[in-house]
């Protein structure tokens, strides 16, 4: 088997080892690649838990979200993911739509489901936006679904732990983001470019480490195969 990898499986693997030490992973609804990182890092740690909403062979519950709120509130939920049309530089997260000052939105979204509420209460919140251009990533988002530590008046203690895009990985220190990681291939300057909000960074940046050889047969195989009565075309990809 070729050691050669794909981005997505750089993410994957990337996704599994922020999971480290966690016991109990959900992830919701339209989110192949953190659904996928998730079950890999549960066939390193069996003992790693991992709901999957949407999926019957890996999710628990019996009645839909209500069962994942009621676990994030007992605190049964380790890790989460958030995705959103945008992302700023406090955190914040938008789900309801873009263009313009709420209520007055050019393109409207379905809306935020239970995010804000998750946002509060799970300890390890994984924001996740494979696209990373200054329209994704803002200074300021047009509306505010889940709160990262803004706006004013409105705060989350800590915030999220980490930001994974398509081009790096940011951790979330002191009320901002700075830049961990650059993936293959990427450069500080390009992502700065890439990004609407300003962002710390060390010297030197490292470099997103790349999944060896038997993390390529584990996501291709087992991975894969786990993920198929979710995601089936993602997974026949990941098979190739």
């Amino acid at each position: 088997m070729s050691d050669r990898w794909t981005r997505h499986e750089l993410l994957i693997a990337t996704i599994a080892a922020l999971l480290v030490g966690c016991r109990h992973v959900a992830v919701g609804a339209a989110s192949p690649i953190p659904a996928a990182g998730a079950l890999l890092a549960r066939l390193r740690d069996p003992g790693l838990t991992v709901s999957l909403l949407g999926s019957p062979a890996h999710n628990g519950f019996t009645d839909g979200g209500k069962e994942l709120f009621d676990c994030a509130a007992q605190g049964r939920i380790d890790a989460f993911f958030l995705s959103g049309a945008q992302i700023d530089g406090h955190g914040n997260v938008n789900l309801l739509g873009v263009g313009g000052r709420y209520p007055r939105l050019e393109r409207r979204f379905q809306g935020c489901f239970g995010a804000p509420y998750l946002a509060f209460l799970v300890p390890r919140l994984i924001l996740f936006r494979e696209e990373h251009t200054p329209t994704t990533l803002v200074e300021r988002v047009d509306f505010v679904s889940a709160p990262g530590t803004g706006p004013p008046g409105v705060h989350r203690p800590g915030g999220p732990s980490h930001l994974l895009t398509g081009r790096c990985l940011f951790r979330f220190d002191a009320g901002r983001f700075v830049l961990e990681a650059l993936h293959p291939g990427e450069s500080l300057e390009g992502v700065r470019a890439a990004t609407g909000f300003a962002f710390g960074w060390a010297e030197p940046v490292r470099e997103t480490p790349v999944p060896d050889e038997i993390t390529l047969e584990a996501i291709r195989g087992p991975v894969a195969r786990a993920l198929a009565d979710a995601y089936p075309r993602f997974a026949a990809r990941l098979a190739g």
